[in-house]
C-alpha cells in the first residue's frame, strides 16, 4: 500500500509538473506571438533597412519633389532617411526619418482601395485648410475643385499630390500655412469636390486680387468670383 501511495503521489507530481510546463510554454507562445505582432505592425512603415515597392514609391516621390537625388532602388538606406527627414522638416512634422502614416499622407502615398486614395483626400483637405479656411464653404469647395480640375487637365500633373506639390503652384506648401491641420469643414469640402461639386465652373486657376503679385494671372479669363478669390481658366 505504501508503494502504491508513493507511485500515486509521484504520478500527481509528474502530472503537475507537466501541466505547469504546458502553461509556461503557452505563456511563452503568447508573449512571443505578441512580439511578432508588434514587430510586424512596426515594420508596416518604411525605415532604414526596409526594402520593396513602398520604398521605391517613397524614393520616387521624394525625387520628384527635389529631396532625394539617389537611385530609386527600393532600399531604405541613409540617403533615403536623410531625404525623408528633410521632407518632414519642410512640412513641419516630426523629423524622425521614418515614413510613418503622417509622412505617407503628406507624400500622397497612403493607399486605399477606393478610386481616390485616403491620402489624396487628406492632402486636398489640407490644401483647402491652408488656402481657404477663411472663405465660405462654397469657396472652400471651389479651391478643392481647382486642384481636381488640374489633375484632369493635360497641362498639369495627373495626381492630387503632384498638383499640390508642383513647384510654384501653391505658396502655402512652403510657408507656415502648411502647418494648419484639416478640420471637419475642409475635409467635408474635399469630399464634396471629389464627389463632383465644382462651384468654380471648371477653373484651373484662382487668385486673391488684393494680394496677387503676378500680372499674368490677372490676364486669365475670369469664370466667377467667390469670396476673396477670382476663379479663371
Amino acid at each position: 500500500m505504501k508503494t502504491t501511495r508513493i507511485l500515486h503521489s509521484s504520478g500527481k507530481t509528474v502530472l503537475s509538473l507537466l501541466l505547469c510546463f504546458s502553461l509556461l510554454a503557452g505563456c511563452m507562445t503568447i508573449r512571443y506571438s505578441g512580439i511578432q505582432i508588434n514587430e510586424n505592425a512596426r515594420m508596416a512603415y518604411s525605415k532604414v533597412g526596409s526594402t520593396g515597392e513602398e520604398v521605391r514609391q517613397i524614393q520616387s516621390k521624394l525625387k520628384s519633389l527635389g529631396f532625394y537625388n539617389g537611385t530609386v532602388d527600393g532600399i531604405y538606406g541613409a540617403r533615403t532617411q536623410s531625404a525623408v527627414k528633410a521632407f518632414q522638416k519642410s512640412c513641419g512634422i516630426s523629423a524622425d526619418g521614418i515614413a510613418g502614416p503622417t509622412t505617407l499622407l503628406y507624400l500622397g502615398l497612403s493607399s486605399s482601395s477606393s478610386g481616390m486614395s485616403s491620402s489624396d483626400e487628406w492632402l486636398l483637405a489640407k490644401l483647402i485648410a491652408a488656402e481657404a479656411r477663411g472663405e465660405s464653404y462654397k469657396g472652400q469647395v471651389a479651391v478643392g475643385a481647382v486642384v481636381l480640375n488640374r489633375v484632369a487637365h493635360p497641362s498639369f500633373p495627373d495626381s492630387v499630390s503632384g498638383v499640390i506639390y508642383q513647384k510654384g503652384a501653391f505658396s502655402c506648401v512652403n510657408d507656415s500655412n502648411w502647418s494648419v491641420s484639416p478640420n471637419a469643414t475642409s475635409q467635408k469640402a474635399a469630399r464634396d469636390a471629389i464627389n463632383g461639386w465644382d462651384p468654380s465652373g471648371g477653373a484651373i486657376y484662382y487668385y486673391n486680387p488684393r494680394t496677387a503679385k503676378s500680372q499674368w494671372i490677372r490676364t486669365r479669363p475670369v469664370i466667377c468670383t467667390i469670396g476673396n478669390h477670382v476663379f479663371c481658366s
